[in-house]
């Protein structure tokens, strides 16, 4: 049977590319997309590296320029993997061009850039998503699943956290490749926009819209030497953040992140507490969902270690047998099919741009109450 190409053209080649690249390659091996993905061309600023990226990971050729790369008449998706000054511009020419796009989060560098987007490819009719992969970790998912089910009853109570410690040392640079995410022109924020973002996508999904938000941030380290101007420049990020919630079905949160939690390299955990039942799950045990039910017997009622693995859970029947778990990379595959899967048959998937814009208001109104010392209201995206 005929099967439709789909030509991808990446623009960036770093971790983010590597993840998106894996799922390329290995999304039709355990899924019926519908379709064959191409890998067509891959963009980056310098020719050597992006060169040898093309190369290693089976593109049929690269380019230096993005423009070029979103003009060409071969290129079917745009997937937009560089640093996030970069997004806006790069979604607004891939929509006029008619492109479907895919994005790394966060959407964009703040709420109107967010907003342009979103009009952009609303406007053009094509199909969009951003990066939020951690939705679809199968024991996430479940997680969803449990909630839509009724499950947990009333929810009272969300927490979350996403703890690093990479940025502890004062001799780290900041800007440039690698280092990018320490520069405020480049990033828009720190560890709101680079580890909170992931939390408080998870939590829209889970757990509904947020009414309103207490915060607070801190820059550890106030100077640091720029990478590309070679002089010490103040540190315009965020180091760490913690801030309450109240969500608009009245449940109550907590959410904090830092790159300075010594002895945490990516320490992601979420816990729900509702009226029936509970919930948490881990990023370093992340094929397991915890979960309590105080509806069990008494004598035996407690918490239980879901192992989330049988061909009942979500994607793991397109896997290995019953018992035989998955890791992070399988979450970009199962976005990645997800996304192709419904650009076939024209339905859209989640979190499309607008549904990252929701995420891109709650990490605007927490950077703003850090400022103001208040609580604020999480703006309506319109």
């Amino acid at each position: 049977m005929f099967m439709k190409k789909i030509n991808i053209g990446l623009i960036g080649y770093g971790f983010m590319g590597r993840a998106h690249s894996n799922a390329f390659r290995k999304a039709g091996n355990f899924f019926d997309l519908g379709c064959e993905p191409v890998l067509k061309t891959v963009c980056g600023r310098e020719e050597s590296k992006v060169k040898a990226f093309a190369q290693k990971w089976g593109y049929e050729s690269h380019e230096t320029d993005w423009r070029k790369l979103v003009a060409r008449p071969d290129i079917d998706l745009v997937d937009i993997a560089c640093p996030n000054d970069m997004h806006k511009d790069i979604a607004l020419a891939a929509a006029k061009a008619g492109k479907m796009i895919m994005c790394e989060k966060p959407l964009s560098m703040n709420g109107p850039e967010g907003l342009k987007m979103v009009q952009a490819v609303e406007k053009a009719g094509v199909p969009n998503t951003v990066w939020y992969n951690y939705r679809r970790v199968p024991a996430v998912t479940l997680a969803k699943q449990l909630i839509d089910e009724g499950k947990l009853g009333r929810i009272f109570h969300y927490r979350a956290k996403f703890l690093q410690d990479w940025t502890i040392s004062k001799e780290l640079p900041q800007g440039g490749a690698g280092l990018w995410r320490l520069d405020v022109k480049v990033a828009g924020s720190g560890v709101t926009g680079d580890l909170l973002a992931h939390c408080i996508d998870t939590a829209l999904w889970l757990n509904g819209s947020f009414d309103k938000v207490n915060a607070m941030t801190e820059t550890f380290i106030k100077e640091r030497k720029h990478n590309l101007t070679g002089k010490v420049e103040k540190v315009g990020i965020d180091d760490a953040c913690a801030f309450l919630a109240r969500f608009k079905n009245g449940s109550l949160a907590t959410f904090e992140s830092t790159r300075y939690a010594r002895g945490h390299k990516a320490l992601y955990t979420f816990e729900i507490n509702g009226e029936n039942a509970s919930i948490f799950w881990d990023l370093h045990d992340l094929h397991r969902l915890q979960y309590f039910d105080h509806r069990d017997e008494g004598r035996v009622r407690g918490w239980r270690s879901i192992h989330v693995s049988d061909g009942d859970h979500p994607y793991m029947g397109n896997w290995w047998v019953p018992g035989l778990q998955i890791g992070y990379e399988h979450s970009f595959v199962h976005q990645f099919a997800d996304f192709i899967s419904g650009a076939v048959k024209g339905k859209p998937i989640s979190p499309t741009f607008r549904d990252a814009l929701e995420t891109q208001l709650v990490c605007d109104a927490v950077l703003k109450s850090a400022r103001s010392q208040k609580w604020e209201k999480v703006p309506v995206a319109k």
